[in-house]
């Protein structure tokens, strides 16, 4: 199936406008965005607008492999001026990691959170998982040139951390980058739009 090139532009003016507040004349995209949009309503249903999202608002998750590291960034998040909501687990018992990806991949797609943060072992389980869900680019960061393409290029809403690979002062240093690295916008907006495209285009099947 092709878009026709108005078809995508009415698309990514729909897009802004949801994910960002914006009204019908935008005045800035310095903000950050609250993702968690469907580009097809009539195809999927209504989905829950963020609206009056806090753009503090941090969803954070781990397993049980990333449970420490979690323990000790949500301080640290705080440190920064952020709320985080923290979607478990809350043991070092075993849980299986899709479940935590999930539930943090859910509060970004649905806009109640502006930004989510996974970790586990290595990162790569939960960065998967969540990039099933509607509306979440999440990104497996391991310094910091990862964590500012990410956002500068790929507008990621997700940072997933392995905690079997990187310390704790090295993941403080890649979430603050990350929270603080605005999407670049121009030619990667096209880019991150035709990610957004694809996963349209699969959802009708």
């Amino acid at each position: 199936m092709s878009l026709s090139e108005n078809h995508i532009r009415d698309i990514v003016r729909r897009v802004l406008r949801r994910t960002l507040g914006w009204s019908e004349a935008p005045a800035s995209r310095s903000q950050p965005p609250a993702r968690g949009i469907a580009l097809d309503e009539a195809a999927r249903g209504p989905v829950p607008r963020a609206t009056g999202v806090s753009h503090r608002l941090v969803a954070v998750g781990a397993d049980h492999g990333g449970v420490a590291l979690k323990d000790a960034l949500k301080p640290y998040l705080e440190e920064l001026g952020y709320t985080s909501v923290d979607c478990g687990t809350h043991t070092s018992d075993p849980v299986d990691y899709p479940d935590i990806a999930l539930a943090v991949a859910e509060w970004v797609s649905s806009g109640r959170a502006w930004r989510g943060i996974l970790i586990d072992g290595a990162g790569i389980g939960s960065c998967m998982a969540a990039n099933k869900v509607p509306g979440v680019r999440a990104a497996l960061c391991y310094d910091q040139a990862t964590a500012v393409n990410s956002r500068e290029h790929n507008d990621a809403n997700v940072l997933t951390l392995g905690a079997g690979l990187i310390g704790s002062a090295l993941a403080r240093h890649i979430v603050k980058t990350w929270l603080e690295t605005d999407f670049g916008g121009g030619r990667h907006a096209r880019r991150v739009d035709k990610i957004a495209a694809i996963e349209q285009r699969f959802s009708r099947k």
